[in-house]
């Protein structure tokens, strides 16, 4: 079992979805922390893409654990990472 774990690597579909994940997630937190509309310009980019990242934060997390269940639940895959990722991000939508 360890050697079969050892040989694991990640799809490229992993990577892709753990990096898109990550802006997703930062985009958000820095969005909830942030002052984004002391510059018009940074509230202006805020609000066009504040709809393409509402439907990542919906869709990602789907699209992880399929991709878990692909990857046959192995804690290695970058699909588990990117679920502990937008988990706490959701979490800080809703209770904001």
């Amino acid at each position: 079992m360890s050697e079969n774990q050892s040989n694991f690597h990640n799809s490229l579909n992993n990577k892709r979805v753990f990096v898109i994940s990550f802006f997703v997630a930062l985009f958000w937190i820095i969005g909830n922390t942030a002052d984004v509309y002391h510059f018009a310009i940074t509230g202006a980019f805020y609000e066009l893409l504040s709809l393409p990242m509402l439907a990542l934060i919906i869709f990602l997390p789907g699209i992880s654990i399929f991709l878990f269940i692909k990857d046959k639940f192995n804690r290695r895959s970058l699909a588990l990472y990117s679920l502990l990722l937008l988990t706490p991000t959701i979490l800080l939508l809703l209770l904001n």
